[in-house]
């Protein structure tokens, strides 16, 4: 089983902020497989369970805030006996620019508390990942209040084709697994190439 986690934070007040994105994808993601999660309070994530290409998914939410995200993982690999390496989380990157995406096998926070928190948690930075460009960086001083801001509006309207892409790269990489996933992915513009 592939537990496929989006990182965000819950709330009205987070919605369609750039460190939501992750939130974003798997919700789409879900919506295209017609898996449909619920809150769950044992985890403290929103969850839901089906199929993507014949590979049987969890869908995660955490909801516990970014920078605790780690307990509700290792909540739901403890519960369903899972190793890290059952992991595939979905994140923002600020140090991405906006419409690039890039699949890692495994690798450090590289600053973003939600991944620190995964590998505090479960003790591990073996677990694969794509992150969601969310950049230009403005730098780590301005980092927090930058993540926490709506999506400008010109964002949004490349956000529908932005959420498409990275649905669509996500069923590649269960399809095809990481090397052809980055093959694929890694180098492409979404805003250009689209």
């Amino acid at each position: 089983m592939l537990v496929i986690v989006g990182l965000g934070n819950p709330g009205e007040k987070y919605k369609n902020t750039r460190h939501n994105i992750g939130f974003i994808i798997t919700g789409a993601l879900a919506e295209k497989f017609k898996i449909t999660g619920k809150y769950s309070p044992k985890f403290d994530a929103i969850i839901g369970k089906g199929n993507i290409k014949d590979t049987e998914v969890l869908i995660v939410q955490p909801q516990t805030y970014m920078n605790l995200s780690g307990e509700a993982v290792l909540r739901v690999l403890n519960w369903y006996k899972l190793d890290v390496s059952n992991l595939f989380v979905i994140f923002d990157d600020v140090s991405l620019d906006f419409g690039r995406i890039r699949f890692r096998p495994d690798g450090s926070a590289g600053g973003h508390n939600g991944i620190k928190s995964i590998i505090s948690s479960c003790g591990s930075e073996n677990f694969p990942r794509l992150k969601i460009g969310i950049g230009p960086n403005p730098g780590e001083r301005l980092w927090k209040t930058y993540v926490l801001q709506k999506f400008s509006e010109q964002e949004q309207k490349h956000l529908p084709n932005i959420t498409d892409v990275c649905v669509d790269a996500v069923e590649f990489y269960i399809q095809q697994e990481m090397a052809a996933a980055r093959n694929k992915f890694n180098g492409i513009n979404i805003l250009e190439d689209n």
